[in-house]
């Protein structure tokens, strides 16, 4: 590391469902940290990733708070996860919040601005997914933003492909103050492994199971165990549904669906954790488990 000062902070990362929060926030680390899908509300839980800079005057750790997307909770469950998203906002250096500018500002954006106008931390509002949202759509949510006193700077980018992501990270690295390094340098997340895995399992789900299915999974991890004579890892995990109609379509014919599952999750997790695995899907039926207090702390929703 340099002798040049050094800067850091903790930046959350606020937004509607599927406004592209988890896709920003890998995007930036340079690693899938977070998991995604186009299903809503695919973040359950508090994610950080690491990101450290270089500037002219000064060398920075970002530390950045992927959060739930915020929506009225149906649930236990759902109201984990507003907790959690809300709850970010103490005592960081500076808030995103989050626009998806192909549906614009609607009444979830609205519950989030409300809130956002109390902040203590400095507001700063990016206008995502540019790359399919028309011109004038954007403009007009600028312009909206921009009127709102507490947001410090309105800029627009895209996720997916980049565009402007630079440019937002020159931003925030402004909001940054002198302190330590709180993660080494080659730390992406505090993740543990163990969750990680369990996101991606549940990802994989998310991406292959029917509309109906997907928000009543959830994913526990039973073993995980490293072998001592090979470069093999045994992972056993239990996917939880809510009924025995989704038991079966997450199983699929002869096994098929489960099987589709564990592959695709399986060489994600090898890339993680450089490692060949093992991994065994079993399924149970817990009904109304994101209503159990018990299955909830279970699945680290506490």
């Amino acid at each position: 590391m340099s002798n040049k000062e050094f800067r850091s902070g903790f930046i959350t990362i606020i937004g509607a469902p599927n406004a592209g929060k988890s896709t920003l926030i890998n995007r930036i680390v340079g690693q899938k940290i977070s998991i995604v899908s186009a299903r809503a509300q695919t973040t359950r839980n508090k994610i950080m990733g690491v990101y450290n800079g270089k500037a002219n005057a000064f060398d920075y750790q970002m530390i950045f708070i992927d959060t739930p997307g915020v929506a009225l909770p149906k649930n236990r469950l759902g109201e984990y996860m507003l907790s959690v998203a809300y709850e970010a906002l103490n005592e960081v250096e500076a808030v995103l919040f989050l626009v998806d500018s192909t549906i614009g500002i609607k009444e979830k954006d609205e519950m989030i601005l409300e809130r956002l106008e109390k902040s203590k931390s400095p507001v700063i509002a990016a206008i995502n997914k540019i790359d399919t949202a028309n011109a004038s759509d954007v403009e007009a949510i600028k312009e909206v933003l921009s009127y709102k006193p507490f947001i410090k700077q309105v800029l627009t980018i895209s996720a997916i492909n980049g565009d402007g992501v630079d440019e937002l990270v020159n931003v925030l690295t402004t909001y940054m103050v002198e302190g330590p390094m709180y993660f080494p340098e080659d730390m992406v997340t505090d993740s543990p492994e163990r969750f990680i895995c369990a996101e991606m399992i549940r990802e994989k789900a998310l991406e292959l199971l029917r509309d109906e299915v997907p928000h009543g999974i959830g994913v526990g991890i039973d073993e995980f165990k490293y072998r001592e004579d090979k470069d093999i890892v045994d992972i056993s995990a239990t996917i939880y549904c809510e009924r025995d109609s989704h038991k079966g379509i997450i199983i699929g014919r002869k096994g098929d669906m489960i099987k589709q599952i564990g592959t695709s999750a399986r060489m994600d997790i090898e890339w993680l954790l450089g490692s060949k695995v093992n991994l065994q899907l079993y399924v149970k039926v817990k009904p109304d488990w994101r209503n159990s207090v018990s299955i909830l702390n279970e699945l680290g929703y506490n």
